[in-house]
C-alpha cells in the first residue's frame, strides 16, 4: 500500500540532514577564513615592527631606499600570498558547497522519482495521461537542471583558470618591478 506521509516523512528527514552537512560546512569554512585573517594580523603587524626596527637603524640615504624596496617587496609578498590563500579557501568551499548541492540534488530527485512512481502505481483507472504528464515534467526539470549545472561548473572552471593566470601574472610582474627597483639603487 502506497504510504504519501512516509515518503514525505523521509524526504523531510534528508532536508534536515543536508540543512546540517551544511551548515557544518558553513562553520568549517568560517573557521578557516577567521584563521587566516587571525595569521595574516600577526604577519602584518610583526612586518610593521620589523620595519621599525629597520627604520630606526638606518644611517644614510642609500640604505632608506634599499630599505623601502625590501619593504615594498615584502609587503607585495604577503598580499599576494593572502590573496592566493584566500582564493584557494574559497575554491574549497565552492566545491563542497556545491557537492553538498548536488548531493541533495540527487536524493531529491530520487525520492520524487520513487514518490512519482508509487503514486503512479497507486493511481486510480484512467489516470494515465495525468501520471504521464507529471512523470514528463518531472524528467524534463532534472534534465533542464543537470543542464545549467554542468554550464555552471563550466564557468566556475573558466573562472578559476582566469583567476589563477591572473594571480601569477601579478606575482610575476610584482618580482619583476622590484628586481628593477633594486636595479636602480
Amino acid at each position: 500500500m502506497y504510504n504519501a506521509s512516509e515518503q514525505f516523512a523521509e524526504l523531510n528527514q534528508a532536508h534536515v540532514s543536508n540543512a546540517i552537512k551544511l551548515a557544518s560546512l558553513s562553520i568549517e569554512n568560517a573557521e578557516k577564513l577567521v584563521s587566516l585573517n587571525i595569521n595574516a594580523a600577526k604577519l602584518a603587524i610583526a612586518q610593521v615592527i620589523e620595519g621599525a626596527q629597520a627604520a630606526a637603524s638606518v644611517k644614510d640615504v642609500q640604505e632608506l631606499f634599499a630599505l623601502r624596496t625590501k619593504l615594498a617587496e615584502v609587503g607585495v609578498q604577503s598580499a599576494t600570498g593572502y590573496s592566493r590563500t584566500l582564493y584557494e579557501l574559497s575554491s574549497e568551499a565552492q566545491a563542497g558547497f556545491s557537492a553538498l548541492a548536488e548531493e541533495s540534488w540527487k536524493t531529491y530527485t530520487m525520492g520524487v522519482a520513487s514518490w512519482v512512481e508509487k503514486a503512479s502505481q497507486a493511481a486510480p483507472a484512467g489516470s494515465e495521461v495525468a501520471v504521464n504528464a507529471l512523470k514528463s515534467t518531472f524528467a524534463a526539470s532534472t534534465a533542464a537542471f543537470d543542464q545549467f549545472q554542468k554550464a555552471t561548473r563550466q564557468a566556475v572552471d573558466l573562472a578559476d583558470a582566469s583567476v589563477r593566470v591572473a594571480t601569477d601574472s601579478a606575482a610575476k610582474a610584482a618580482a619583476t618591478a622590484t628586481a628593477k627597483a633594486k636595479r636602480a639603487n
